[in-house]
């Protein structure tokens, strides 16, 4: 989209359970009181991937490993400037999360209660993409 005003990228955090189940991370911002999905824009030069991994682990405090690519979205913030952002399924490797002024909180959940904890309805559909590739996966490995 050549309107696009806004690039910024971010990541499904997510882990298995002991049960076999998969949770997915979700940030708390105080500042608009929201529930999402860790995203952030790219900076000057910067890569999507790159921007991706590097939001994620300044909202969650996770160094990920990149997945797969999932969906992109198309928004309109506050300022009515279109954003997009692109995601990417992520695993994390090491870290863990404080609080900081952007994001005070954050929570594991599984998939359907994250669907219905985010705020944003672009989020169902990033969610509903790691959903498909969970589900995909699962059954080229069967």
């Amino acid at each position: 989209m050549s309107d696009v005003q806004v690039c910024a990228a971010g990541g499904v955090v997510w882990r298995p359970t002991d049960h076999g189940g998969t949770e997915v991370l979700l940030v708390h911002r105080p500042r608009y009181d929201d529930w999402s999905l860790p995203k952030g824009k790219l900076d000057d030069g910067e890569r999507w991937a790159g921007a991706a991994l590097r939001e994620v682990e300044v909202e969650s405090g996770l160094t990920c490993a990149l997945g797969d690519p999932l969906v992109s979205v198309f928004y309109r913030d506050r300022r009515r400037r279109l954003i997009e952002v692109r995601y990417w399924a992520m695993e994390p490797l090491r870290g863990g999360f404080e609080p900081y002024k952007e994001v005070d909180a954050v929570a594991w959940l599984d998939l359907h209660t994250a669907m219905a904890w985010v705020t944003y309805e672009f989020d169902l559909y990033v969610l509903d993409s790691f959903e498909d590739i969970q589900v995909a996966t699962a059954r080229s490995h069967a």
